[in-house]
């Protein structure tokens, strides 16, 4: 399993969701499992700004 990929739909409840895994070597000779859900790309942009927000203030920095 490198790269799985699933939706679900449910139109009776307006609902659209899709959620999706990758496997891939990490930096340092090891593994990582990298998953995604989000219910529209807003809440996925959100998400990732609380992170990267999070992660500045934890002393890392942009490049």
């Amino acid at each position: 399993m490198n790269h799985v990929y699933l939706e679900r739909h449910d139109d009776n409840d307006n609902m659209h969701r899709f959620y999706q895994m990758f496997v891939t070597p990490g930096l340092f000779d090891d593994w990582s499992l990298i998953k995604e859900w989000f219910d529209c790309e807003e809440a996925a942009v959100i998400a990732g700004q609380k992170i990267k927000n999070n992660k500045v203030k934890k002393g890392y920095q942009l490049r």
